[in-house]
C-alpha cells in the first residue's frame, strides 16, 4: 500500500472534521477538533485502502469511537443490524469492531468467510455471566421452558438455546413463545423489563431469569434521572432495557439502541438526556445537529479497545492476524437460534 500524501491527509482530516465536528469526545468533555481529525486521517485512509485490497468489510457497533463507526465502517449498527449484515456479506474478510459475541456471531452466520476482531480478547459482562455449562443444568431443571438468549451470549450458549434475541425484537420474539414458562439469559435487567412490558401486554408468560447485567446499564439510578430533569426541565431521558426497571419506567423512551435513534429522529422535543453508552450520543449529536444532549458519561471499556490503529494492523496482516473461530457443531445449532429470530423478528 502506498503512503498517503499530506495533501491527501489534509483531505481527509477535513473530511472527518466536517463529519465529527459537532461530536463530543468524551475522554475530554470537548467537542471533536481539527487537530484531533488531523490525527486520525492518517489511519482512516490506511484503513479505506486495505479494506479494498483486502476483499474485506468494516462493522462497527455504535458504541466504538465515531471516528471507526464514521470513518472506516462499511455498515454500522447495533446487534441486530449488524448480525444481519454480516449475513449478507459476500467478501471474504469481516472486520468486526464490537466484542467477542458479536464477532462470533459473524462467523456463525458465515462460516467459510474470515472473521476478526481487532481487539481479539475484547469481552462483554453479559456474554461471560453464564457459561453452556449452567444452561445445560437448567434445561434439566425446566424441561418445559422456552429458552431465550440474548445476543449478548457466547456462541456455545446459544448453541443450547431455542431463540436469540435483540433489545429491539426482545418483547415481540417472548411474547409470540407459545410456552408459558421461559428461560431468559443473561441478562437479568432486560429479564425485569421483559416482565414488566409483557405484563402490559397482557401477555401471561412466566419469566426465570439468570445471568448477570451490564456493566455499563447497570449502574444508572434513578437518581441520575432525577437530576437531569432538576437540572433540564424540558429534557426527554431515553434509556436502554439493560437498565434497571425502575430506571427505564421513568424514562420518557426506553428501547434499542436503534430505537434511540428513530425515537429522537421523530420527536419534536430539542433535548435529551441519554442514558446509554456514550458511543451512542455521539451518533444522535451527528444525525441530529439541531438537538442538544446530555449525558451521564458511561463508556464501555472493552468496545473502546477498538482503535484505529488495531483495525490497520489487522488489515495489514490479514493472513496471519488471529481469527475468530466458532466449532462446526457449535455453529451449526447456534445457527438455529440466530436464524429463529430472523425468522420470529421477520413475521412482525
Amino acid at each position: 500500500m502506498r503512503e498517503s500524501t499530506s495533501a491527501q491527509i489534509e483531505e481527509e482530516a477535513q473530511r472527518l472534521y466536517g463529519l465529527l465536528g459537532n461530536v463530543t469526545d468524551f475522554k475530554t468533555g470537548c467537542k471533536y477538533t481539527l487537530e484531533h481529525c488531523r490525527a486520525a486521517a492518517p489511519l482512516t485512509l490506511a484503513a479505506n485502502n486495505l479494506k479494498k485490497e483486502n476483499d474485506a468489510v468494516i462493522l462497527a457497533h455504535y458504541y466504538c469511537a465515531p471516528e471507526i463507526v464514521y470513518g472506516v465502517a462499511d455498515f454500522k449498527g447495533d446487534s441486530y443490524a449488524l448480525a444481519k449484515k454480516a449475513a449478507e456479506f459476500d467478501g471474504r474478510n469481516i472486520i468486526f469492531c464490537g466484542v467477542y459475541f458479536m464477532a462470533q456471531t459473524a462467523k456463525i452466520v458465515n462460516p467459510n468467510k474470515r472473521v476478526y476482531l481487532p481487539p481479539i480478547s475484547a469481552g462483554c459482562s453479559l456474554a461471560d455471566g453464564i457459561d453452556a455449562e449452567t444452561v445445560s443444568e437448567l434445561k434439566n431443571k425446566y424441561p418445559a421452558a422456552a429458552f431465550v438468549c440474548y445476543i449478548n451470549s457466547t456462541a456455545e450458549v446459544k448453541a443450547l438455546c431455542d431463540v436469540c434475541v435483540t433489545s429491539s425484537n426482545v418483547y415481540d420474539i417472548t411474547a409470540a413463545l407459545p410456552n408459558r414458562q421461559i428461560v431468559f439469559i443473561p441478562d437479568l435487567f432486560m429479564a425485569d423489563n421483559i416482565r414488566a412490558e409483557l405484563k402490559k401486554r397482557g401477555v401471561d408468560k412466566e419469566i426465570l431469569s439468570f445471568g448477570a447485567t451490564c456493566c455499563v446499564h447497570d449502574k444508572y439510578t434513578v437518581r441520575d434521572v432525577e437530576e437531569l430533569r432538576a437540572a433540564h426541565p424540558l429534557v426527554k431521558i431515553i434509556s436502554h432495557p439493560e437498565c434497571p426497571l425502575a430506571v427505564c419506567e421513568i424514562s420518557d423512551y426506553c428501547g434499542s439502541t436503534s430505537g434511540m435513534l428513530d425515537y429522537v429522529k421523530k420527536s419534536d422535543a430539542k433535548e435529551f438526556a441519554v442514558l446509554s453508552e456514550d458511543g451512542i450520543v455521539n451518533s444522535l449529536e451527528l444525525e441530529n445537529p439541531s438537538k442538544k444532549f446530555y449525558a451521564v458519561s458511561r463508556a464501555c471499556a472493552q468496545m473502546k479497545r477498538n482503535t484505529l490503529n488495531n483495525i490497520v494492523g489487522v488489515l495489514k496482516n490479514i493472513d496471519t492476524a488471529p481469527q475468530v473461530e466458532v466449532s462446526c457443531d457449535t455453529a451449526q445449532k447456534a445457527r438455529k437460534c440466530i436464524d429463529n429470530m430472523f425468522k420470529m423478528a421477520g413475521k412482525k
